[in-house]
């Protein structure tokens, strides 16, 4: 018998509720570790097209940080990617569960019914797309708002501190200066890294715990039939390992177009061009700017700051997953 209607909708946005609220408990959590090493990865990114490089490397980039900045400095911007972090896993979760459930039905299959990993690849494909669109306004503001430190004249005695701009007042001035459309200034770069990154962060999560409750309950393993885990039959050390893994495989899949997307969205500020005319400059295309970045350093500079953003990747998903999954457990 199916259920009524009305119950079927209750129980629809009720779920919906869950994951959203499951996914901005995990993100703020999750961010809140991994900002300063964010932070180090965007100021390593938007280096790459300079003559003489601020930095040496993330150790380098953290030590001057803290030694000029101190712990405000470490966590500049942190409002916006906070908010981000709660809308990017909010829409993550939401929308990869609604994506499974329409292939389901293309394919006449029950929704309860466990995903293959291939529908786990193209639900998070399609889950990551939807979310870019929230997330680039967001990581312009915190992009700009991580290297204002950057572009401020040295201070001494006789100079007063500088006013640095917080979130609302970087968002006004985009606004200000190219309208709203200017708030998606380098939505290619977010939206290929997150269509791409989010099939793989999704796919190996499953995948890799899958394999880990399948070794643990004794049962064959076959790479080709596995299909997605319930939050059910995980233990948190598995859900964390898991997570871990995805984090890895989001940010090696697609580093490139985040590290284009990040000069993109700090260009203003860290190379300023002055034109006679008082027109504008040009805004960066998407491809001028990987061009650029790929003549003045190679694969090393597009890959610029992967290594500290796969180090904090790793604990930042296995503290989303660990969180959403142990939800999901106790509440349903």
């Amino acid at each position: 018998m199916q259920p009524p209607q009305g119950s079927q909708q209750q129980s629809n946005a009720l779920r919906a509720a869950k994951d959203i609220s499951y996914g901005i408990a995990a993100g703020i959590a999750s961010k809140i570790f991994e900002h300063p090493f964010d932070l180090t990865k965007v100021r390593l990114q938007t280096q790459v097209l300079d003559a003489e490089a601020r930095f040496s490397g993330p150790i380098d980039c953290l030590h001057k940080t803290w030694r000029n900045e101190g712990i405000r400095g470490l966590y500049r911007g942190l409002p916006a990617p906070v908010v981000g972090a709660m809308a990017e896993n909010a829409s993550l979760f939401l929308t990869y569960r609604e994506f499974q459930d329409v292939i389901k039905r293309i394919n006449n299959q029950h929704v309860d019914e466990p995903s293959s990993m291939s529908q786990i690849a193209m639900a998070g494909a399609g889950s990551g797309a939807v979310t870019s669109f929230l997330l680039t306004p967001i990581e312009l503001v915190k992009c700009k708002m991580q290297v204002q430190m950057l572009v401020t004249p040295a201070l001494s005695p006789s100079v007063s501190s500088p006013q640095l701009l917080g979130p609302f007042a970087v968002l006004m001035s985009v606004i200000r200066n190219t309208g709203i459309r200017g708030l998606w200034l380098g939505h290619t770069g977010t939206f290929i890294r997150e269509t791409g990154g989010s099939a793989a962060w999704f796919t190996t999560k499953e995948f890799v715990a899958s394999l880990l409750v399948a070794r643990r309950q004794s049962r064959p393993i076959d790479g080709a039939n596995l299909t997605s885990a319930s939050a059910k039959d995980l233990r948190p050390w598995e859900s964390a390992l898991s997570g871990a893994c995805a984090g890895a495989a989001f940010n090696l899949a697609l580093f490139p177009a985040d590290t284009v997307k990040s000069a993109m969205q700090t260009e203003e500020e860290l190379r300023p061009v002055s034109h006679a005319s008082g027109k504008a400059a040009p805004k960066p295309s998407f491809l001028a700017t990987f061009k650029a970045m790929y003549k003045a350093q190679g694969i090393r500079g597009l890959y610029a700051g992967c290594g500290v953003t796969v180090f904090r990747s790793g604990p930042s998903s296995a503290i989303i997953f660990l969180i959403y999954d142990s939800l999901s457990k106790r509440f349903g």
